[in-house]
């Protein structure tokens, strides 16, 4: 259903409240990972890997929204520091497979009570019934945008 036209478009702010939003959320995040050694880019590859079982990087990039360039670059600095490992797939030599390495699911084993904290500091000002209305709203815009993780969130519930 169009609720915007070239008209009433430049009174639109939706776009500039997620992206605003997307911002300081990071932020908030890159500020409770500090003490961990990540950051919030890298804190979303461990989750990823962890909770949705996502283990190729072509996989990731689809999740994340990154092309090939940057999430080679990212896995890099993941195995640098110790956390992610890669490794061609025994039935597919070209396919690469991502594992966590033992600190790397020392930390991943964390992760879910460092983003707590940091969400409940984004939207503490919400009242749980407003949290939930708002996750179900952006629930319905991402699925009807065809966002892989929001499908496969909702499938696997």
């Amino acid at each position: 259903m169009p609720h915007f036209t070239p008209e009433n478009f430049q009174s639109c702010s939706i776009g500039m409240l997620l992206g605003r939003a997307a911002i300081f959320k990071d932020r908030i995040l890159d500020s409770h990972l500090e003490a961990y050694g990540v950051t919030a880019a890298q804190f979303k590859v461990l989750i990823i890997v962890t909770l949705y079982q996502v283990d190729t990087p072509a996989e990731l990039c689809r999740s994340l929204g990154l092309d090939s360039g940057s999430m080679t670059r990212m896995l890099d600095r993941l195995e640098q520091k110790g956390l992610l490992r890669r490794q061609r797939c025994p039935q597919d030599r070209r396919q690469v497979r991502l594992a966590l390495t033992e600190d790397g699911q020392s930390l991943a084993d964390r992760l879910p009570q460092v983003g707590a904290a940091a969400m409940n500091e984004l939207v503490g000002a919400l009242r749980p019934e407003e949290l939930q209305t708002l996750e179900a709203l952006l629930a319905k815009v991402l699925l009807q945008a065809g966002d892989p993780l929001t499908i496969r969130r909702l499938r696997d519930r």
